[in-house]
């Protein structure tokens, strides 16, 4: 049975983790110990040994960044080297653009199955279906293919043509076509009215274009519904695994006139920097549920922990994944870049989330289809080999079951946000309390 949680978009960087966040900074090194350079000395020797005698010659550049990589995930399962290729696909992922074909996919029977071609791409333009199954890639069969690996094969260069041979049903034979790839723009947040009276922006990821997509999908929906009509809106931040803090700042900015969103503070008590929202709340003050589950993690934590501590919206589901860290990416010119977590996080009200996540106001689980009970396992930051120590981390944890139903009338946590909207469910919690004095200090 297909779901759409396993959807991605060909040519987009697979496997995006609550790691994302990408930051600038510039600190000093400072000089390392002379007990330091003799366990150097030491590994310099150990290299030197497998290099010359080990029983088939290695590959030296693997083995150095296994070395590099054995260091950094020593200290947290969010610091990593990234080699050229690796650092390319990061910055492809954080820009939302990518050189492909345009088509939504997952896998069945071993082959690819399109879900649906995206509007104006080469893959719609070249006649690409709906339920099409790709078999073959520029003449290589698609069985005993990875998905990332078979869309790693459909990504390139723009203006480079790709041969795909694909199986349709009601079609004798397979079709031959040839698309040419073009620059496909991710959509950051999808939207649609819900009810007739109600907004639906959900935030897929944090990349370049977030705030531009949401500020469009907002001017749509008021657009399409009168002021006086328009009940509120439901941030959907389920399944969000992070992205851009600059973006968060911004989502967040949104919807609030005022009032500190986040703030970052390192090894060092000069690193703490602070991040305020100005006035203009795109909403217009209209009321606002956020859905978030265990697959909300990093930069959607940040916006739900902002809207939730400044009393702007109601927080609804179950318990975020609680990756509360910030990396730096710090480039390394043509040998890739090295990503190192440098900061942890604190929503408004100063509360750090590593390894605790956002608690809802109010709790409502998803229930699991038959076919998934006892498959899907709630997973978070807390139980990550190596993370780092929350402060306010107990042994219960964080994260919760990421799982979103494929269709609206099946999402039991949406569902419920329509009904506290439209007035037939009541609960303490929506709306949020105006009064409270996180929601009324503007911070330093």
């Amino acid at each position: 049975m297909i779901r759409r949680a396993s959807l991605v978009i060909v040519g987009a960087l697979l496997g995006a983790t609550a790691m994302s966040v990408v930051y600038s900074a510039g600190v000093p090194a400072q000089a390392a110990g002379s007990s330091t350079y003799r366990e150097l000395s030491i590994f310099g020797d150990v290299f030197e040994r497998v290099r010359a005698q080990y029983v088939t010659p290695p590959d030296e550049q693997k083995l150095i960044e296994n070395a590099i990589n054995g260091m950094l995930s020593s200290l947290d399962p969010h610091s990593s080297y990234m080699n050229a290729k690796d650092a390319a696909d990061m910055r492809t992922q954080t820009k939302g653009e990518f050189g492909g074909l345009g088509i939504e996919v997952t896998m069945e029977n071993e082959l690819v199955k399109v879900i649906t071609p995206i509007d104006d791409t080469p893959a719609a333009k070249a006649g690409v279906l709906s339920g099409d199954y790709i078999s073959e890639i520029d003449g290589k069969p698609v069985r005993g293919m990875k998905l990332e690996d078979a869309v790693e094969k459909m990504r390139g260069p723009v203006k480079t043509p790709i041969k795909l041979t694909i199986l349709r049903k009601g079609a004798d034979k397979p079709i031959e076509l040839t698309v040419v790839r073009d620059v496909i723009a991710v959509r950051a947040v999808k939207s649609r009215v819900e009810q007739g009276d109600i907004g639906y922006l959900r935030v897929i990821s944090f990349t370049e274009k977030t705030y531009d997509d949401l500020e469009k999908a907002i001017k749509k929906i008021k657009a399409d519904v009168p002021a006086d009509k328009l009940k509120g809106y439901v941030l959907d931040l389920r399944l969000n695994p992070g992205g851009l803090l600059d973006q968060a700042i911004n989502v967040s900015d949104a919807f609030l006139e005022r009032g500190e969103v986040v703030s970052t503070r390192g090894r060092n008590p000069e690193e703490t920097r602070r991040f305020n929202a100005g006035p203009g709340d795109l909403t217009d003050g209209k009321p606002v549920i956020v859905l978030i589950n265990g697959g909300s993690a990093s930069a959607s934590e940040i916006v739900a922990g902002a809207l939730q501590d400044l009393k702007r919206a109601t927080v609804l589901g179950t318990r975020s994944f609680g990756k509360g860290s910030v990396q730096t990416i710090i480039p390394l010119g043509e040998a890739g870049a090295l990503r190192l977590t440098t900061a942890l996080y604190y929503t408004p009200s100063g509360k750090s989330i590593q390894g605790t996540g956002i608690q809802p106001d109010i709790k409502v689980e998803q229930p699991l289809p038959a076919d998934l009970q006892g498959k899907i396992r709630p997973e978070g930051e807390s139980s990550l080999r190596g993370h780092i120590q929350g402060q306010n981390e107990t042994e219960e944890g964080s994260g919760s079951s990421a799982y979103v139903p494929p269709e609206a009338k099946d999402d039991v946590q949406l569902n419920y946000a329509l009904d506290l909207l439209h007035g037939t469910k009541t609960d303490p919690s929506f709306p949020p309390h105006q009064d409270s004095p996180t929601a009324s200090a503007t911070k330093p």
